[in-house]
């Protein structure tokens, strides 16, 4: 990549108007058995049940190691099937109370709260200058979901990572220091966005190859993070991958971070054609981490469909289906996959295509509907969204790509 009732309500309305906590317990019917308790260590798959401070949960995707009580969001890998064991007797509530205790403020910069949209929109911001649109981080149009910042640098320690402002950007935006640039990343955080670092890029010289440069690399990524506020990391490398010591960084940075930790990547289209590549690999070796692949569907000529007998041209609807249905068809989730396209011409050296043609696979491949001469195996409703390169040749091109793309997302299942 170029980069209740009334009167209890009434009561509690009143307590929670003073910022009192409410706590209630009442007498229930006939108590719901409990499923058997969770286990950090097992291995739990979609649909297995796991109980766990008297609540039943049901896994909606492989998990292993992340507690029920904490991941069951709407989002997230648990669902609340409801309370569970013996009934609880009718008590009056009860105020937590009010001052809160008194907290060291935090050293680091911490990451945005919140979860991704159902279909979300990414966009590459360039940390660089190249003739496209100059832009401060704060300025990136507010369509755009998440925004992956390119590029973070390879370092002299193998596996490390750091990042730097670019001089030449600096001086077309009239100045960038890492103070504004931390405050841009907060301001996207308040308008509800997701920021994170980009590693690798078409020049990208980043390598995890052993267990020491995985460690180096987790650290110093979860440093940047804690330093600038990412909320994530992009892999994005485009001169090979070490798909068994990528997938140790991951896993480690992931200890470090979090369940909320965003991790993509930006393959090319040659990288997902069969699951014996090391990004394929890679994506299914993290699936239980993965948040989506932004595969790079351009800058690669004809290539074979999920049906294995034709070769599908780029620049057309029929190539971003048949393609996107190898990922769906081959271990990932559809909430794990997204349509990468150059946002203009300029932006890339083949394969772009009006962002209508993009609406129409994610309607194909969502729905079964504008499709071309090919029509996927299956319709994918939770198909993620779409990613562009870049935020700044979208702008020059008049913000096409995001202003048809993103409203379009809304409709989908």
């Amino acid at each position: 990549m170029k980069r209740s009732r009334s009167v209890v309500l009434a009561t509690v309305a009143a307590l929670a108007a003073g910022g009192a906590a409410v706590y209630f317990s009442g007498t229930a019917g006939a108590a719901v058995a409990c499923a058997p308790a969770w286990s950090a260590t097992q291995v739990y798959v979609g649909g297995n049940s796991a109980s766990q401070n008297g609540h039943n949960y049901a896994a909606k995707w492989w998990t292993q190691n992340e507690s029920p009580a904490t991941h069951s969001g709407q989002w997230d890998v648990w669902a609340d099937s409801g309370a569970c064991g013996t009934s609880t007797p009718t008590t009056a509530p009860t105020t937590a109370p009010t001052t809160a205790p008194t907290t060291t403020p935090p050293t680091t910069v911490p990451p945005s709260n919140g979860t991704l949209p159902a279909h979300f929109l990414t966009g590459y911001w360039q940390n660089f200058y190249n003739g496209a649109a100059a832009l401060k981080l704060a300025a990136v149009p507010t369509n755009y979901d998440l925004v992956a910042v390119a590029f973070a640098d390879a370092t002299s320690t193998p596996g490390a990572v750091t990042f730097t402002l670019d001089s030449g950007l600096a001086a077309q935006v009239g100045g960038y220091t890492d103070a504004q640039f931390k405050a841009d990343i907060a301001t996207l955080h308040s308008r509800g966005k997701k920021v994170i670092i980009s590693v690798g890029g078409e020049k990208g010289t980043v390598g995890v190859a052993d267990s020491t440069a995985a460690t180096n690399f987790a650290n110093s990524v979860y440093s940047l993070m804690t330093t600038y506020g990412f909320d994530g990391v992009d892999i994005d490398l485009e001169n090979g991958l070490n798909s068994t010591y990528m997938a140790s960084a991951l896993r480690s940075l992931r200890a470090k971070a979090g369940a909320n930790l965003i991790i993509t990547m930006a393959p090319q289209t040659i990288d997902m054609q069969s699951t014996g590549s090391s990004y394929f690999a890679l994506a299914l070796s993290i699936k239980d981490i993965l948040t989506v692949v932004h595969t790079q569907y351009y800058n690669s000529g004809a290539m074979l469909g999920c049906d294995q007998m034709n070769a599908y041209s780029q620049g057309t609807v029929n190539f971003l289906t048949a393609l996107a249905c190898i990922q769906t068809q081959n271990g990932l989730r559809p909430d794990q996959v997204a349509l990468g396209l150059p946002a203009s011409t300029s932006a890339a050296g083949g394969g772009y295509q009006a962002p209508a043609n993009v609406n129409a696979a994610l309607d194909c491949l969502a729905r079964g509907t504008n499709c071309g001469s090919f029509k996927p195996p299956a319709t994918y409703p939770g198909i993620r969204g779409a990613m562009t390169w870049s935020i700044n040749w979208d702008v020059t091109n008049g913000n096409s790509f995001a202003n048809t793309v993103k409203p379009h997302l809304s409709t989908l299942p």
